[in-house]
């Protein structure tokens, strides 16, 4: 008996001290929870605070709400590169160029002028091409065959010229119609002229001393164009998008973009325009 009875006070102080036990732990747990709701209570102020905070357009941060952006690297007042994105590959106008010049490269052929270098006469001409010349204004220029100014250059014989290739060089020339009359003057009948112009960019670079006094729009090359090449084949061409376009303007390289993201075409974004133009047969 005596057994049985300090048995039964041994499970009696068990089970009391197992109450206790839980007690304890459902004290613990009630303050834990107390705990979680202060910190998820303080979460909620830090978010509220930085919506309020957060520049018009840029709350929300994750981009899942209307109106959230993720700026990442492009949040910041300087672009990545001011030198056009040439410290960092091949600049993405230099894309379009080439591709411009690589569909019409038939034109290329017979005696070729070019502006500043003959670089895209020999890249794309090739074997067609029987005489090259170089235009600069700079008489410094030791590559240039002819120096003249495209605005004033009667020295620049007349008919000369079975293709032409300017780029990205007319917008930088304040009196542009003169310089397209020059260009229709200069050609052979028949001949060719292959240009481009910067459309949305960066307008001047001080390292590379580089300064715009245009930058042109599809329509506004197209009226330039036609009033100097009267009665001509004219096509006008622009390229770009909205994706192409930032990214130029931060100075970033062909590499840095997927072909598909370069080739797509959006209208309303116009980064680089091209005009191919050929003179009369039988023209002055």
């Amino acid at each position: 008996m005596k057994r049985y009875i300090d048995g039964a006070r041994g499970g009696l102080g068990w089970l009391l001290g197992t109450e206790k036990q839980v007690r304890l732990l459902q004290q613990e747990l009630a303050e834990e929870r107390q705990r979680v709701e202060r910190l998820r209570e303080k979460n909620r102020r830090l978010k509220t605070r930085a919506q309020v905070s957060a520049p018009k357009g840029d709350r929300g941060g994750g981009g899942s709400r209307s109106g959230g952006v993720r700026f990442g690297d492009f949040r910041r007042l300087d672009p990545i590169s001011r030198e056009f994105g040439l410290d960092r590959g091949k600049p993405i106008d230099r894309y379009y160029i080439e591709g411009f010049l690589a569909r019409h490269a038939g034109d290329i052929r017979g005696r070729v002028l070019e502006i500043k270098d003959s670089a895209f006469t020999r890249k794309f001409g090739g074997e067609r091409v029987t005489a090259s010349d170089v235009l600069d204004v700079d008489e410094n220029n030791r590559r240039a065959t002819i120096v003249a100014d495209l605005t004033r250059s009667e020295e620049v014989p007349s008919g000369a010229f079975d293709c032409i290739i300017c780029t990205q060089t007319l917008h930088f020339i304040y009196d542009i119609s003169s310089a397209f009359r020059t260009l229709q003057r200069i050609l052979k009948p028949g001949g060719t002229l292959l240009a481009t112009f910067p459309g949305i960019g960066q307008t001047s670079c001080e390292k590379l001393d580089e300064h715009y006094c245009w930058a042109l729009t599809k329509l506004a090359a197209r009226r330039l164009c036609e009033d100097a090449f009267s009665g001509s084949h004219v096509e006008i061409e622009a390229y770009g998008n909205v994706l192409a376009a930032v990214a130029f303007l931060e100075g970033l390289a062909v590499r840095e973009l997927r072909k598909e993201e370069l080739d797509h075409h959006d209208p309303d974004y116009e980064l680089l325009i091209s005009v191919r133009a050929v003179k009369p047969e039988g023209g002055p």
